[in-house]
């Protein structure tokens, strides 16, 4: 059957599977499952099955008009290289093709991979954080 590529609400995805792609990223290992859970929940999201093993996921944080933002585009790392992460934000990008600005940020070497969506770098922009604690 190959690798699946499904909206949250074609099969929903469990904060324990995202958590394991997180884990093996190397990202959040601050967030707990029940927090998870939430975000699963209030977002759009997609995730790339090989069978019932969630192998890649993505989500966009959204008004549902003007704004989307792209997160958390992670692929388990046996996977990489494959197609799936441009699998994934494509089919992100096919659910908001009614929003007006759609954004993310990336590492440097990732450029060339969201440029082949259509996405620009923006040299009058600059990224800024405000972290809950600090």
């Amino acid at each position: 059957m190959g690798i699946q590529i499904l909206t949250y609400s074609e099969k929903p995805i469990k904060a324990e599977d995202v958590m394991r792609l997180y884990q093996d990223a190397g990202w959040w290992p601050e967030r707990e499952e029940g927090n998870i859970e939430l975000m699963l929940a209030n977002g759009q999201s997609v995730g790339a099955w090989d069978g019932e093993v969630l192998i890649g996921f993505a989500r966009a944080v959204t008004d549902g008009k003007f704004r989307a933002y792209i997160e958390d585009v992670v692929i388990i790392t046996s996977y990489q290289k494959d197609g799936i992460g441009a699998k994934l934000v494509s089919m992100l990008l096919d659910g908001l093709t009614h929003i007006d600005v759609i954004s993310l940020f990336c590492e440097q070497h990732l450029i060339p991979f969201y440029e082949k969506n259509n996405f620009r770098q923006s040299k009058s922009q600059y990224v800024m954080h405000r972290i809950k604690g600090s």
